[in-house]
């Protein structure tokens, strides 16, 4: 995509860029188990393992570090790439390498937050994938040192995510659209 986005400056003058955001969640998400992002798919798993009394599983040891970004911080920061960003080169859309968490403390906060009584199991038999994927921020910064992310988990007993939770526990994927690079979905029902 960059060789494109460069190749059309260079031969048109044309100001095209990438966005790369890195783990998203909030209202809207995709809660597919198998191929949606980490904390919609732990909220669907952890919602299945409450309802039917299970064990909560986990793939891996849940010691690999994420970065998450608040989906409406993101949509934000789409908004000022769009109207500000004059940069052919990407920007990459994230919190800061401080904010990254474990898999196993985002798993620790859907607990919480959706209250889930029963036990957690980290199955080590499946990979944990790569350790860290963290991405660097600072050109970010550069251009909005000032810009405010929602905390991932604000306060001991409120939290974003559970607010988030409220917002989607009771929704399940009724069909997926592909709209340009971004996946819209729509949701209906119960999880």
């Amino acid at each position: 995509v960059c060789v494109s986005i460069r190749s059309c400056f260079q031969q048109y003058g044309r100001r095209y860029t990438a966005v790369i955001p890195t783990n998203v969640f909030g209202p809207h998400d995709n809660f597919n188990i198998e191929d949606g992002h980490v904390l919609p798919g732990l909220i669907h798993k952890t919602y299945l393992a409450k309802k039917e009394g299970k064990p909560l599983q986990v793939w891996g040891s849940g010691r690999p570090l994420r970065q998450f970004i608040y989906s409406l911080d993101l949509a934000r920061l789409f908004l000022w790439v769009l109207r500000d960003y004059d940069e052919v080169e990407p920007i990459i859309l994230s919190v800061g390498e401080e904010d990254e968490l474990s898999i196993k403390d985002a798993v620790d906060a859907v607990v919480e937050a959706m209250e889930f009584k029963g036990d957690v199991i980290y199955d080590t038999s499946k990979s944990d994938g790569q350790f860290k994927k963290t991405a660097s921020n600072a050109k970010l910064r550069k251009y909005l040192p000032d810009f405010k992310f929602t905390p991932f988990k604000a306060g001991d007993q409120s939290s974003l995510l559970a607010s988030a939770i409220t917002k989607c526990s009771s929704i399940v994927v009724k069909r997926t659209a592909i709209i340009g690079a971004f996946i819209f979905s729509s949701y209906e029902g119960d999880v």
